[in-house]
């Protein structure tokens, strides 16, 4: 039981050591992928508003159409109403002919009033395409900086770090399923990745929180896994005082 609790501790260390060694690669990329991450939405979130922008001066076009189209056909009833007063009756024809008429042009005042009003639209829609795009053009630039600069830092440890993933992918496969799902869910909530740690001048290693002597010696004895107290890290072993 003593040899099997030594191999699980000892292949936990050896993980986290791998773990470690492709965290400190990655740190070295900084903010650079999440930079990265939140300039390419910030495109997508530009490019949508162009479309948008778009399809509402598409939509403005398509509205002046119309009401070009309505004019031309109150143009064509009031030339109609007027040949038509020509022949009236009575009275009352007429006057029913000129209300028709008065409508008429009441439309069409309506319509010129509502082009007008659209084109006015379309050239303040067109004014924040254009914006749109010079700030969509600038983060573009920025983007493929970004990724030239990501692509370089990575270039120089992608050798390394390809040799760590399979390390990992071997050393984890020498860890039961429950220990392997433990370990993960600890180096997920803490803040340096150390889920396995071991006890340095009588303090856990994680959290530097005091570590009892009875317990640095159930550690010691490797016959079972022991979590910190504190912080729930794996205590992998007592590391001895050089005196």
């Amino acid at each position: 039981m003593e040899s099997t609790v030594a191999s699980k501790l000892e292949a936990l260390m050896r993980l986290q050591s791998i773990d470690s060694q492709l965290d400190e690669i990655r740190r070295v990329r900084g903010d650079l992928p999440e930079e990265v991450r939140d300039l390419e939405d910030e495109i997508e979130g530009y490019e949508v508003r162009v479309r948008k922008f778009d399809d509402e001066v598409a939509g403005l076009n398509e509205s002046i159409a119309q009401r070009k189209q309505a004019i031309k056909d109150a143009e064509g009833l009031i030339r109609k109403y007027e040949e038509q007063q020509q022949n009236v009756r009575n009275n009352r024809e007429y006057d029913a002919i000129t209300k028709e008429i008065e409508l008429q042009k009441l439309e069409i005042q309506i319509s010129e009033k509502k082009i007008k009003e659209a084109h006015y639209q379309i050239e303040q829609k067109i004014n924040e395409i254009e914006g749109t795009k010079n700030r969509l053009e600038e983060r573009r630039k920025d983007l493929d900086n970004k990724k030239k600069e990501l692509e370089q830092i990575v270039s120089e440890s992608e050798g390394e770090e390809k040799g760590l993933e399979q390390e990992r992918e071997s050393a984890a496969q020498d860890i039961e399923e429950r220990l392997l799902s433990a370990y993960t869910r600890i180096r997920r909530n803490v803040r340096n990745g150390l889920a396995v740690v071991t006890v340095k001048r009588d303090a856990c290693g994680g959290c530097f929180n005091t570590v009892p002597p009875q317990r640095q010696a159930d550690i010691a004895a490797q016959k079972k896994v022991i979590v910190c107290e504190h912080c729930g890290r794996i205590l992998a072993g007592v590391e001895q005082r050089v005196y």
